[in-house]
């Protein structure tokens, strides 16, 4: 692997994992009441668990897609966002954070190791590095509202 493509890899899985310009999802998360994870402030359309859970499932669609040319993605939108404003059971919050890692480290590894620039052999075009960055920004995103509702909240640590 030649210096630049190095650089790239690098930085690209920082990005991932939620460094930077950015704070990951754990940091967002750390320290949230268990009774705040159902919360939806008013004139706001989610809460954190719909947050966290539509990150799982965007970046679940993604990972699959890049792995799978069978892949068939959920419906938009529906089945992109959970209806539950809060957890169900009492491990589906832990299932889902611990979901969202290994989906994570599961692309991670395959960015380390397969031609980023290469067109999958399904789809439209899109490569492993465009994939990377979808996913980097769209958990961006959703972090930010995250953090924007437990401010909101009064839970926030900064």
């Amino acid at each position: 692997m030649d210096k630049e493509h190095k650089i790239i890899i690098d930085e690209v899985v920082k990005l991932l994992r939620g460094g930077s310009a950015h704070i990951g999802l754990q940091d967002a998360l750390e320290g949230l009441p268990a009774g705040a994870r159902g919360d939806k402030p008013t004139k706001l359309p989610y809460s954190i668990w719909q947050l966290v859970e539509h990150i799982r499932i965007v970046q679940w669609d993604m990972v699959q897609f890049c792995l799978d040319k069978n892949h068939k993605s959920p419906k938009w939108p529906d089945e992109y966002w959970p209806k539950e404003t809060a957890p169900v059971g009492g491990t589906d919050w832990e299932n889902s954070l611990k979901q969202i890692e290994a989906d994570l480290e599961e692309f991670i590894n395959l960015f380390k190791t397969t031609d980023i620039y290469k067109p999958l052999g399904h789809g439209s075009g899109q490569t492993i590095l465009r994939e990377a960055l979808q996913i980097a920004d769209h958990t961006a995103y959703h972090i930010s509202e995250i953090v924007v509702i437990r401010r909101l909240q009064g839970n926030y640590k900064s």
